[in-house]
């Protein structure tokens, strides 16, 4: 049998509202050790903010980023995942859509994520990318 996305997703998602600041969106991420922040209002998911995210859109754009919120730097069009999908269906999908990560939802609300990462690990854990996925982040 195939494996679904809720056996290999992260959870919890992270997740953060629009008006929070990017700063605090980095902080987050670099407490808890992730490249991604959801952005939601209530339990409805808005969006993504990545790490890339802050760097492209808002580090090479300002030089002021004390005012910068998440709605300002997000990824709206946003592709999602189920959790009884197949593995190898959202895998594809993220190559299609050239995404790294995406949001895992449930009836609209987020309950996880898969990332390239978690994938490597499942499906191809002693590739580079695996390895490099399943090591210890190193900030």
């Amino acid at each position: 049998m195939a494996q679904t996305v809720r056996e290999i997703m992260t959870t919890p998602a992270v997740s953060m509202p629009p008006d929070a600041s990017v700063k605090e969106a980095a902080q987050r991420m670099r407490d808890e050790g992730i490249g991604d922040v959801l952005v939601t209002e209530g339990e409805q998911l808005k969006g993504i903010v990545t790490d890339r995210d802050i760097v492209v859109r808002g580090l090479a754009e300002r030089d002021d980023l004390s005012n910068l919120h998440l709605s300002d730097v997000c990824s709206s069009e946003i592709v999602t995942a189920e959790p009884n999908e197949t593995a190898d269906e959202v895998i594809s999908r993220m190559r299609q859509r050239s995404v790294r990560r995406i949001p895992v939802v449930e009836k609209g609300k987020p309950v996880g994520i898969l990332s390239l990462g978690d994938a490597a690990v499942e499906k191809d854990p002693h590739s580079a990318l695996g390895d490099i996925s399943a090591a210890r982040d190193n900030t």
